[in-house]
């Protein structure tokens, strides 16, 4: 029998481009809840050799993807907010979500972006419409 984490690293990485292309690999993950990393690489820094904010941002998405769907209703993203707060300073991002509102037909999550050494690299918000309900 499969670990969640196992499941969920099969299902989710069908997301090819978070998955392959960024390189984001899920840590861990729960009911709302999924932790997900990014090993900051050359082709993820702009010229200035900062953290893309696309990167970032995709982080975030993929996190958010994972905790309002595994095991859940088919769910997309409706609005997203993000704010940059400072630029890494380890070679690692790491975000985790955290369910804010579950209701019937949306959802809104809060995800938060560190580097591995807590830098507050970013914090998102995410709200989400459940396409099939459970």
């Amino acid at each position: 029998m499969k670990s969640d984490l196992e499941e969920a690293r099969e299902f989710f990485g069908g997301d090819l481009y978070a998955t392959e292309t960024t390189g984001i690999q899920i840590e861990e993950v729960g009911d709302h809840f999924a932790r997900c990393s990014l090993e900051i690489e050359r082709k993820h820094q702009n010229a200035y050799g900062g953290v893309m904010g696309g990167a970032i941002f995709t982080l975030a998405d993929y996190t958010f993807a994972v905790s309002s769907n595994f095991r859940q209703p088919q769910t997309v993203s409706v609005t997203s907010q993000i704010n940059f707060l400072g630029m890494a300073k380890g070679k690692k991002l790491i975000s985790e979500s955290q369910i804010i509102k579950d209701g019937r037909s949306t959802c809104l999550y809060q995800i938060n972006i560190t580097d591995e050494l807590g830098t507050k690299v970013a914090f998102v918000t995410i709200s989400g419409m459940k396409l099939n309900k459970a």
